[in-house]
């Protein structure tokens, strides 16, 4: 394993379906799902972050070796598995805890992910509504939420949810692929 590894912070919806995604990536050695982006002190449950009132965002913190993946990749093949024209929204799932956001972690990652939703927007006829902050706290959703699909591939939300996602992970990013 590389020591050079790095960190992306991302939410696009529910973290079940990126945490998917990215765990077919080539480069990526970790995904942990959790949540980020709140306003109330204290860690908070997944009950209150459903609840929509804590501020927080669903996430997934990826490990990735950048001499596999860059960070720019790993923004593009997020911003294309997910809707980031919808505010507080992915699919059924609705509230400011499914919004798409990118966290970063450094004023490189600012950069380079402004550049990022600049090029893709010409990708989409809506304007992308993705919000782009300094990463605040990230705290680890319990160990229940960790490895959802893989854990959970029979689930009705697994099928008909996560899978058409997967699809096209697979369709638009054949190359960068486990």
């Amino acid at each position: 394993m590389s020591t050079n590894l790095q960190v992306a912070t991302v939410g696009g919806g529910c973290f079940w379906c990126t945490e998917a995604v990215f765990q077919e990536v080539k480069g990526v050695e970790k995904v942990v799902s959790g949540y980020a982006g709140g306003n109330v002190p204290g860690e908070p449950t997944y009950r209150e972050i459903c609840s929509g009132l804590t501020g927080h965002a669903e996430v997934i913190q990826i490990t990735y070796n950048p001499d596999i993946i860059t960070y720019q990749d790993i923004l593009v093949i997020f911003m294309t598995t997910h809707d980031p024209t919808t505010l507080n929204r992915q699919g059924a799932d609705r509230g400011t805890q499914y919004r798409s956001v990118i966290f970063y972690h450094d004023d490189n990652q600012k950069a380079l992910a402004s550049e990022v939703l600049k090029q893709i927007q010409s990708y989409y006829d809506d304007k992308i509504v993705t919000e782009l902050s300094a990463l605040p706290i990230f705290y680890k959703a319990t160990e229940e939420h960790q490895n959802y699909y893989r854990n959970n591939t029979t689930q009705g939300y697994c099928s008909f949810v996560i899978e058409p996602k997967l699809a096209k992970l697979r369709q638009l990013h054949a190359d960068k692929l486990a």
